[in-house]
């Protein structure tokens, strides 16, 4: 993978660069579509491809082991084969799903034990496995494993389970420099900044972290709870401790506003489910603020979801007829709203980096916060 810092914002630390990976270049700043098991819930990858134009999509490791296996992944050939999509993927390790199973594993030294949330069978992830595991997948970018810690958590717990991720993330380097890709292609791990909401350990983490020089850099444990103000507090001391010639990815965030706000602190990749989770519950993100799809206002609404996205979705269907579908419960309101949604964040990432090149973006960021933080 290659990184290439093409633009520095003036008046803020944004940037614009470019990802070059075997599967192709990514455009950066970047918004990556979340396809946990292997899809983006609701969408067809035509529709990421030529609608939404992602450049780049996420798979999990913990559901794509289980289910369909890694069996089946090997037999496909990959993951890129057995889905179709033919652009960069990047999975996570699958780290914050089993933490997140906070009454069925345990933690040790060694890896983890959890069981399967689907049929209750027992399975052990440890640094080396993971790291197999993602290799089977095939994604261009892996993540490697760590702890995500709760918030709030107490300043031991967070110091000890940094600890233990910097020396899990030695074993994934081990183990990662010493195994080949299995499809014919090359891969990069990213390793992840922790230490919860506390500076010193965000610091120290950080510092550790870029001592690795891996090609890329991720920032986790953010965005579980905390004030959002606290989440951008963490973000712009890490990444100015992260080498600027490396991207920087900022894990599962977050609203239109909160990466518009973490792109001006210098981040460089953002993934999160709000997208298409929020379409689903009849929520839709506009260039103007935010629609529940729900309301009444919106029933003779014959207007465009929203005529500034240049996507089919977004320009075809309109407000009355989505609303419509929403309350009818017609799974096709569901398939709009998540390609618009998505559509939308797009959007938002590539006026940003335009912004940014035109050297307007700081304007243009504090102009786009209010706007698409308004409830309409």
């Amino acid at each position: 993978m290659k990184f290439t810092l093409t633009q520095n914002d003036s008046k803020s630390k944004a940037r614009a660069g470019l990802v070059e990976t075997d599967h192709g270049t990514i455009e950066t700043p970047i918004f990556m579509p979340v396809g946990t098991a292997g899809t983006v819930k609701a969408v067809h990858q035509r529709e990421l491809d030529t609608d939404i134009q992602a450049q780049i999509i996420l798979g999990n490791t913990y559901h794509l082991y289980l289910r369909p296996g890694l069996e089946i992944l090997e037999k496909a050939g990959g993951l890129h084969k057995f889905n179709g999509w033919e652009k960069p993927i990047l999975t996570d390790s699958g780290g914050y799903q089993v933490f997140s199973l906070a009454g069925t594993r345990k933690i040790k030294e060694d890896g983890v034990m959890f069981k399967s949330h689907i049929d209750g069978s027992k399975h052990h992830f440890t640094p080396e496995n993971v790291m197999d595991i993602q290799r089977s997948i095939g994604a261009d970018i892996i993540m490697a494993f760590d702890e995500c810690t709760p918030y709030p958590c107490e300043f031991s717990y967070a110091r000890n389970s940094m600890e233990m991720t910097h020396r899990w993330l030695k074993r994934c380097i081990d183990r990662f420099d010493s195994t080949e890709g299995k499809y014919g292609y090359s891969q990069t791990l990213f390793p992840i900044v922790q230490g919860s909401v506390y500076p010193d350990l965000r610091k120290q983490s950080a510092e550790f972290i870029a001592s690795c020089d891996r090609e890329g850099n991720a920032i986790g444990g953010l965005s579980v709870g905390e004030p959002a103000e606290m989440m951008y507090e963490m973000t712009e001391q890490v990444a100015d401790i992260l080498p600027s010639d490396k991207p920087r990815y900022l894990m599962g965030v977050g609203t239109p506003a909160n990466i518009l706000e973490c792109i001006a602190l210098g981040v460089d990749m953002f993934d999160c489910v709000m997208p298409t989770r929020n379409a689903r519950n009849g929520m839709l993100f506009t260039s103007e603020g935010i629609i529940n799809i729900r309301n009444e206002k919106w029933k003779d609404d014959f207007s465009p979801i929203d005529p500034a996205i240049a996507g089919y979705v977004s320009t075809f269907y309109s407000r009355a007829y989505v609303r419509h579908l929403t309350i009818s419960k017609e799974i096709l309101a569901a398939q709009i709203a998540s390609v618009h949604n998505l559509s939308f964040y797009l959007w938002l990432v590539k006026e940003a980096r335009k912004h940014i090149i035109a050297g307007d973006f700081s304007v243009w960021k504090d102009q786009m916060v209010k706007k698409v933080s308004t409830r309409l």
